[in-house]
């Protein structure tokens, strides 16, 4: 089955109350539409990925600079919103069912929206929902304090998204119904015998106010975890010497073998630690002659590739460079945005430090190189 997602992110997020709305807002150096995406396009059922956006935001969300996904500007209301998006959608032959999702809510699991999809077979609708638990009152005349108590709540419940419908049921919905839309894409249909509602999540919430904001990061600090990466290399004559993936001008180069990268190779170490997944020798062997003077930007494409794939995200990385030449400082800007651009994150995530050994040792006579960093990770799934 083929789906497309249309991410609503065209809100004026009032209720918020930040300089920076909502879509915007970030974690880990993303911005909530980057962890909605990032989540999305691990299934490969999304052919398509739409984002409705505001329009006072049209510098902000190209910032991004998001690959493989359609801008549209949004409507007044969210109906008008979506269906902007649909009527774009409505036509192309290769998309059969439509996901509709709220971008405040970045928090739904890889579990949640396989369920989705795998409902979606045998369903025109799937809906998540969470049971009410707290106790429901009923406002009948505020002026004169008259109120329901005890209102029944086994009939009640609260819907999430992200939902899922067959495209042009949905559309058509949107065309005829479009005056009973009342806050999400299932107040369309007439007759919810239709709809299969499934098992919603407590922790996709919605990010209404600062509030939910506060809570979403302390679920995200609860996941995060520390690695620690270490390498050193023989510095000798007539060798290249690199460093953060760049070939720096030097009278001494690095002895390994792939292109003897100790920064790289300690942000490897790192991040593979902080996730759990090894280290670098058990991902790329020195035994095997593939890995033979490979370039170790190469090598970390891939580690950054295997971490997004299981849920991870790089929170911040920490280096120390421990050298007496070359000095490190004039190299430090450079390195640090080419470290971003290789592991796909901000420069303000990322802090070098040059230092040395005070002439003692191997280091201190020139005769080798260093490096160790610290890195966290957060697992968004």
């Amino acid at each position: 089955m083929s789906f497309s997602l249309i991410l609503l992110a065209a809100g004026n997020s009032h209720r918020f109350k930040s300089k920076i709305g909502k879509p915007y807002q970030k974690l880990a150096g993303k911005s909530l539409i980057e962890i909605n995406l990032h989540k999305a396009l691990q299934f490969k059922q999304i052919k398509k990925i739409i984002i409705v956006y505001n329009k006072k935001d049209l510098k902000k969300v190209k910032s991004l600079k998001l690959k493989n996904v359609k801008l549209i500007a949004g409507g007044k209301t969210r109906q008008q919103s979506t269906l902007k998006a649909l009527e774009h959608l409505i036509n192309q032959k290769s998309i059969s069912n439509v996901l509709i999702h709220d971008v405040a809510r970045p928090n739904f699991s890889k579990k949640l929206f396989s369920q989705i999809l795998k409902n979606m077979k045998n369903s025109r609708a799937v809906i998540p929902k969470i049971k009410i638990q707290d106790a429901i009152k009923q406002v009948i005349d505020s002026s004169k304090e008259e109120y329901i108590l005890g209102k029944n709540r086994d009939n009640l419940f609260l819907t999430q998204t992200p939902q899922a419908f067959n495209l042009k049921e949905i559309y058509k919905l949107h065309q005829s119904n479009a005056s009973k839309y009342k806050d999400d894409d299932i107040s369309l249909y007439m007759d919810l015998n239709k709809v299969k509602f499934i098992e919603g999540e407590k922790n996709n919430f919605k990010i209404t106010d600062h509030s939910d904001f506060v809570n979403l990061k302390n679920i995200y600090k609860s996941k995060l975890s520390l690695g620690i990466g270490f390498d050193v290399h023989r510095l000798v004559p007539k060798k290249k010497l690199y460093l953060a993936g760049l070939k720096i001008k030097s009278k001494l180069g690095t002895l390994g073998h792939s292109d003897g990268d100790p920064v790289l190779h300690s942000i490897i170490d790192a991040v593979l630690g902080a996730c759990k997944m090894g280290d670098i020798g058990k991902m790329f062997s020195d035994k095997n002659k593939k890995f033979k003077n490979i370039r170790s930007t190469i090598l970390l494409k891939q580690v950054i590739s295997k971490i997004k794939s299981s849920g991870y995200f790089i929170n911040n990385i920490d280096i120390n460079i421990i050298t007496e030449t070359p000095k490190i400082q004039k190299f430090k800007n450079e390195m640090i945005n080419n470290i971003s651009k290789l592991c796909e994150i901000s420069k303000n995530q990322i802090n070098i430090k040059g230092k040395t050994t005070e002439k003692l040792g191997v280091i201190g006579k020139e005769k080798a190189i260093a490096c160790e960093v610290i890195t966290s990770v957060i697992k968004y799934d």
